[in-house]
């Protein structure tokens, strides 16, 4: 029997793996940060000695200390055998660890937290993205690891077009944001689908699939390559700290903003749902129309999401102006909202097998395209 976390997004420390009835087994830290959650290793079994595969019970035992144990409450960890398909499988927490069970049907399997988005992945996403032709692949510079940032810039300039910005995974382990962002850019980049035509008709796309490349290869949680968390960098970032917010800033003051959608995943509301810049200075009626109208026609649009359960909104001039969705709402005066999915499942629409998975965040993604369809017109004061 064998444990690694030797790969892309790996994140896993083997305390003692003589036993497979009792593995002890720890999550690492993210680097130079006390944040760890992530959790991504590779299990190879042996068969027993009487021909037949045994159950593995593998023990994380500092799960109970990690960045937000009520996370693990109701959670069930993904397995896959393929590393495309995952399902969830047995899991208990007792408040300190968090135990897996599993008898594997075959010789290697995979746990993760949730899907991994590998970087192989990624690079794949953006370069087939740019062969459409309505679509330039962008780096905008450099990660602290040397890795590029990149930015899909999808539709042509043009009088009165609308500029929709779309971000994910600033979190490095909320793989579901990506996960996201490659389903609308399917349907985006697809020439029989009405809604992407329409919209590249009105509109100008800058999206970035990945925020924190560094962070998704290192296997972080939440931080880049040295310990920030880039979703409170956004009012003074620098390229010795946060490149990765610094280079698209940038971009985002060049060329302005009409529409900011930030992606990422929640590890506590087992629910589907968004959270706008309510407590920033330059919030007024007009924006709050335009978050109303895009929450209902999001409701109206699938099952899969709902208003009713969130974050507590901000009090008027108490937001934190270093979060992405509140600088950008702030700066640009704009419609700006974070995206927010489980780790666990939809408790509106839940599925025992997978959960919330890959798939339906991919789909989300696609619904999410239609309720930007339907704000565009509405953006800017005529």
């Amino acid at each position: 029997m064998q444990i690694t976390d030797n790969f892309d997004s790996g994140n896993i420390r083997v305390i003692d793996a003589s036993d497979a009835s009792n593995i002890q087994l720890e999550i690492k830290k993210d680097n130079q940060s006390d944040f760890y959650q992530w959790f991504h290793f590779k299990l190879q079994t042996d068969l027993n000695a009487n021909g037949e595969r045994q159950e593995h019970v593998m023990h994380l035992n500092n799960a109970g200390k990690s960045a937000y144990t009520e996370g693990w409450e109701d959670y069930q960890a993904v397995a896959s055998y393929d590393r495309e398909h995952w399902f969830r499988v047995p899991t208990q927490y007792d408040g300190e660890k968090l135990t897996i069970t599993l008898t594997p049907e075959y010789d290697s399997v995979y746990f993760a937290y949730f899907a991994p988005y590998s970087y192989e992945r990624h690079q794949d996403l953006v370069h087939n993205a740019q062969m459409h032709l309505d679509c330039q692949l962008q780096v905008l510079g450099q990660t602290l690891d040397g890795r590029d940032m990149t930015l899909l810039k999808i539709g042509e300039e043009g009088e009165g077009k609308r500029k929709i910005w779309i971000t994910a995974r600033q979190h490095p382990g909320e793989t579901m944001a990506e996960w996201f962002v490659e389903g609308m850019l399917e349907r985006l980049l697809d020439e029989d689908d009405g809604v992407g035509r329409a919209l590249l008709n009105k509109t100008v796309f800058y999206i970035v699939p990945n925020m924190n490349p560094d962070g998704s290869v290192r296997g972080n949680l939440r931080t880049n390559a040295c310990g920030a968390n880039l979703n409170r960098e956004w009012l003074e970032p620098t390229m010795e700290r946060s490149p990765e917010v610094f280079l698209v800033r940038k971009k985002m003051l060049e060329v302005g903003v009409d529409m900011f959608l930030d992606v990422h995943g929640d590890e506590a509301l087992p629910v589907n749902f968004v959270a706008g810049c309510e407590g920033v200075v330059n919030y007024d009626a007009r924006h709050k129309a335009l978050e109303d109208k895009f929450k209902k026609f999001m409701v109206a649009l699938t099952p899969e999401f709902q208003d009713e359960r969130g974050y507590d909104k901000d009090e008027p001039g108490k937001a934190l102006p270093t979060v992405g969705t509140n600088w950008v709402g702030n700066q640009f005066k704009c419609l700006a909202y974070t995206i927010e999915m489980p780790f666990k499942d939809n408790d509106l629409l839940p599925d025992y097998s997978v959960g919330w998975s890959d798939e339906r965040s991919s789909l989300l993604g696609r619904d999410f395209l239609t309720g930007v369809y339907h704000m565009v017109d509405d953006l800017r004061e005529s």
